[in-house]
């Protein structure tokens, strides 16, 4: 079967969550099916990068963009119905590459990551079509307005209006709709398109993200993410706040480790708290997050699945959740990890696991099992599997009874 594939990064290498789902469905389509891939790419040094998907698909079509012109795309469908995310994502190179690969060959599915990508196949006709939203993105525009103040938050709530107008719209173009979770998956549904959907989970890769046997320091927890994205920088602002002087003041030797790329100043002022250290960018986490006691993830603003999360329970490392980061994960709070809403709760329960060696490898054991079982890739494509072949089935025989 021929499938080309639309995301909005480029999937490599799946060094980040916008990279990393796309990247491991392509891997595994390629497996059977010729797969091209189109995306773009936001610098020399991506568009490098990127060029490293070559062993894993039969073709792929970049175009390269630069911020700045992209945010006058944005800027450009402010006084209009289209949502300007959809500006940010829209290249006329990507475009005229994914029409002069429909006209030259005949692909048998067309398969969309990303709602913002959607707009360069929407109109096509007599293919069979998936977009797989991951996250929906409306939600999380509206969910900012009750962070942000006057008068940005208006147009976090403009964005948000718009993006939910544009899902429905872009549902009903497509064959079957995906989302990420079945949370996501729910809100999805609530849309009532009359759209087939289903949801696949993220997986993590278990044999790269895996405990060392080299122990960890009591005294030491972390948080990863990237730092020039804003519900990761709210978290730390308000765990530093509220939460941090609790529990220094319980155990005066913790330790934090803030471990992300581009943190904006507010973020690297953090590093000046006591036992707060501010990383930046580093080669690899994973050194970070195995020597920490837990790795904490108090989001306030998540939508879809953490992959910081699945990595460090697949470590064996355990993990302090919001319950609406928690809500992402396929696992048992209490059970794989931990949720906290509160500072005093997020406090007790990190205390818990740094002071209580037991429960420490209670739930080091529990969250990596959980992950194999339930968040390993392969276990996910096999869904996605399912979810194709009833798309293809449904569109052939809505075909076939039409004529």
């Amino acid at each position: 079967m021929k499938i080309l594939y639309v995301c909005h990064r480029f999937p490599f290498p799946p060094k980040r969550g916008g990279k990393i789902r796309p990247f491991n469905m392509i891997r595994h389509l390629s497996q059977n099916h010729e797969v091209t891939v189109c995306s773009l790419a936001r610098s020399p040094a991506e568009a490098e990068e990127g060029r490293g998907i070559a062993p894993h698909c039969a073709r792929f079509e970049m175009a390269q963009v630069s911020n700045p012109i992209q945010t006058l795309r944005m800027v450009a469908r402010l006084p209009t119905t289209v949502p300007s995310s959809m500006g940010y994502f829209y290249s006329p190179e990507l475009a005229r590459k994914v029409d002069q690969l429909l006209q030259e060959q005949r692909f048998d599915l067309i398969f969309v990551h990303c709602s913002s990508v959607a707009q360069y196949v929407s109109h096509v006709r007599g293919i069979p079509k998936i977009l797989d939203f991951g996250d929906m993105d409306s939600q999380k525009w509206l969910e900012y307005v009750h962070y942000k103040p006057l008068p940005i938050k208006l147009g976090y709530w403009l964005e948000g209006t718009k993006m939910l107008r544009e899902e429905k719209r872009l549902a009903r173009l497509f064959d079957m709709c995906t989302a990420t979770t079945r949370a996501e998956w729910e809100t999805l549904e609530s849309y009532g398109t009359g759209v087939a959907t289903d949801w696949f989970p993220n997986g993590v890769d278990a044999g790269f993200f895996k405990p060392d046997g080299e122990g960890y320091d009591a005294d030491t927890i972390s948080f990863i993410g990237r730092m020039d994205y804003y519900p990761n920088q709210e978290a730390m602002f308000g765990f530093c706040e509220h939460t941090w002087p609790l529990l220094r003041a319980r155990r005066p030797g913790m330790k934090l480790l803030i471990v992300g790329a581009d943190p904006i100043p507010a973020v690297k002022k953090l590093g000046e708290l006591p036992g707060v250290t501010v990383t930046g960018s580093v080669p690899d986490v994973r050194p970070y997050i195995l020597r920490s006691a837990a790795m904490v993830a108090p989001l306030n603003i998540a939508r879809g699945t953490q992959n910081k999360i699945l990595e460090a329970m697949a470590m064996g490392v355990p993990v302090v959740s919001s319950a609406i980061a928690a809500g992402g994960v396929d696992a048992l709070s209490e059970e794989h990890f931990l949720v906290a809403s509160t500072p005093s709760e997020y406090a007790d329960a990190l205390l818990r696991i740094v002071e209580q060696p037991a429960e420490h490898e209670r739930l080091s054991i529990a969250g990596r099992e959980r992950m194999l079982s339930h968040h390993a890739w392969p276990h996910s494509m096999t869904r996605l599997d399912g979810i194709i072949e009833r798309c293809l089935k449904e569109f052939h025989g809505n075909k076939e009874s039409q004529q």
